[in-house]
C-alpha cells in the first residue's frame, strides 16, 4: 500500500511529471542550452565533445538517454564519483530557472518524493520500493534549498 505522505512520479502523464528529468524544461549550463535535464546528464557521462553534442542535439529525452547508455564510447573515468553532484546541479538549475515546476515542488510541503521507476534501483525506488531513490532525495534537497533562498 502506498504511503499517502509520499509523492510518486515517473511517466510524463503522471501527476508531478514536472519532476521527471524528461520533463520539457530546458537548462543552461556553462553557456550551453540543454532541452532537458536528461540531455545534460547523459552527455556529462562522456569527455568526448562531439558525442556530448550528439546527445545535446537529440530531439527527445529518450533518445538522449539511449545515446547515454552506450558503452561504445568510453565513460569518463570518474563518473561514479561525480554523477550525483552533476544530477543535483542540473536538477537545481531546472527548478531555479522555471517557475511552474518550482511552485509545484514547493507545494509538496514535507512529503517524501519517490521516482517510481520500476527498473531503476539507483535513481528510483525500483520495482519493490527498495531502490536508493537518489533522484527523489535530490528533489527533496532542492526543495529545502529553494525554501532557504
Amino acid at each position: 500500500m502506498a504511503d499517502p505522505d509520499t509523492i510518486y512520479f515517473y511517466a510524463q502523464t503522471d501527476a508531478y511529471a514536472e519532476f521527471s528529468n524528461f520533463a520539457p524544461y530546458g537548462i543552461e549550463m556553462e553557456d550551453v542550452y540543454w532541452r532537458t535535464v536528461e540531455h545534460y546528464f547523459q552527455a556529462m557521462k562522456f569527455h568526448d565533445a562531439d558525442y556530448r553534442e550528439r546527445i545535446r542535439s537529440a530531439s527527445k529525452p529518450k533518445d538522449a538517454k539511449a545515446l547515454g547508455m552506450t558503452r561504445a564510447v568510453p565513460l569518463r573515468a570518474d563518473w561514479e564519483e561525480v554523477k550525483d553532484g552533476i544530477m543535483y546541479t542540473a536538477v537545481s538549475r531546472k527548478f531555479r530557472t522555471h517557475a511552474e515546476p518550482r511552485e509545484l515542488l514547493l507545494s509538496t510541503g514535507d512529503a517524501h518524493i519517490v521516482e517510481n521507476a520500476p527498473m531503476d534501483y539507483y535513481w528510483g525506488g525500483g520495482q519493490d520500493g527498495t531502490g536508493l531513490n537518489k533522484l527523489g532525495e535530490i528533489l527533496m534537497r532542492v526543495r529545502v534549498d529553494l525554501r532557504a533562498s
